[in-house]
């Protein structure tokens, strides 16, 4: 999580990939940024409360800045990326069938969880799901790097700082240990991906060990997330919302997260769930979310859709959170089309798209299916070959079929 008091999560799992990618350099600093930072980090060192003097040593000896996190700091996924490519590897088979799985093989600590917070199993399971793909994937930059670089340098360095001396309090008192610490470039980490100040405040013990242990422990990370869930306010046994069909000439500029109505009154203007079944009238407040404009799916949500936000403020996240929720739940795909003559790939798609690349001799690496630098120019340069516009990188149906059509002995669908 990094934006904002609480942060938001710069770990969606696909831009992890693609950040790493796009910032392959080594983010070497100059000779002037090194004593910058040497003199920045003894002014942290100086001011620092709750951080004995001899602790700050232990942790920080041996670290340098990577200058490569700075031009992250603009660039954000929730608000740079079309929401159907967005969600696309986010709400894909893959995660869903994962995600039921772990429900099952953690059943009894999710169902403590859920007693506990009256957060439910597959809310709690699509946050870990986004955010770390079940940990499997929970970052790879040095925390203590990126954070004290961000303390230094950039936009915010009040705000980084504060998460630095966090993390070393952390480490202080024995939550966490230096070995293998990463995270993403904003200093987000763990299975849940918490940014450190909020670890501080919101993480629990949920194994009963005696340790807040976000990165290792499953228990702690699950119960940990429904916590911040339940603080945010989160309404047991209140959905987040559901997809809905507009009347004809609905209004935009009705719409909006924070344009909250009774439900009534949205009833009453004649909106339905998208099968066409009525909505009982009630004086709950909800409000109309258009992510894509009126040509794409419509939804209708309430507070707890709130309380996801509340988790990465961006409403690109939290429509992926609720909806790889609905799915863990047994729920069907959304049933409007997104506004696209281009539609977007899922992970698997993604690795073929990249497989493929490769056999046409661009040299990107591995079919990963994260969309880096290299497989967005390689994508470009396809497109320019074969005519195809616009000529912007972006992976979707339309490369993918124009490449399944060269491979031999294969056909053109996706």
């Amino acid at each position: 999580m990094y934006r904002g008091v609480v942060g938001v999560l710069a770990g969606v799992i696909a831009w992890g990939a693609q950040a790493q990618q796009q910032t392959a350099e080594v983010g070497a600093p100059s000779a002037a940024e090194r004593a910058a930072y040497a003199s920045c980090m003894a002014r942290v060192r100086d001011g620092a409360t709750g951080i004995q003097p001899a602790s700050f040593d232990r942790f920080m000896t041996g670290i340098s800045p990577d200058m490569s996190v700075l031009s992250l700091l603009d660039a954000q996924p929730e608000f740079s990326t079309p929401i159907w490519d967005y969600l696309a590897p986010l709400v894909d088979d893959q995660r869903i069938a994962d995600g039921k799985a772990m429900l099952a093989e953690h059943a009894e600590t999710f169902a403590q969880v859920a007693a506990r917070s009256g957060v439910d199993a597959a809310t709690v399971a699509a946050v870990w799901g986004v955010e770390s793909d079940y940990g499997r994937v929970q970052g790879k930059r040095p925390l203590l790097v990126s954070l004290s670089t961000l303390s230094c340098f950039g936009r915010r360095q009040d705000f980084f700082r504060g998460e630095l001396l966090a993390t070393l309090q952390l480490l202080q008192a024995g939550d966490l240990d230096t070995d293998g610490l990463t995270g993403s470039w904003a200093g987000a980490f763990g299975q849940t991906q918490f940014m450190p100040s909020t670890y501080q405040r919101i993480a629990v013990d949920g194994d009963g060990d005696g340790r807040r242990d976000l990165v290792h422990s499953v228990p702690d990370a699950l119960a940990s997330t429904a916590n911040y869930l339940k603080r945010a306010g989160w309404q047991s046994g209140q959905p987040w919302g559901y997809e809905v069909k507009l009347p004809p000439g609905f209004d935009p500029d009705r719409a909006g997260r924070k344009a909250r109505r009774p439900l009534r009154a949205w009833v009453t203007d004649g909106i339905t769930r998208v099968d066409g079944a009525p909505i009982a009238p009630s004086d709950a407040r909800a409000a109309v979310l258009l992510p894509a404009g009126t040509a794409g799916p419509a939804f209708l949500v309430f507070g707890n859709f709130d309380a996801i936000y509340s988790y990465n403020a961006a409403e690109s996240y939290a429509l992926a959170i609720a909806l790889l929720s609905d799915r863990l739940r047994g729920g069907g795909a959304l049933v409007a089309r997104w506004p696209t003559d281009d539609p977007p790939l899922d992970r698997a798609q993604r690795r073929q798209l990249q497989t493929l690349l490769l056999a046409h001799g661009h040299a990107i690496g591995e079919a990963d299916g994260m969309i880096g630098t290299l497989t967005r120019q390689a994508i470009a340069d396809e497109q320019r070959q074969r005519g195809l516009q616009p000529v912007d990188g972006r992976a979707g149906q339309k490369i993918l079929q124009a490449l399944q059509a060269d491979a031999p002995g294969s056909s053109a669908t996706p």
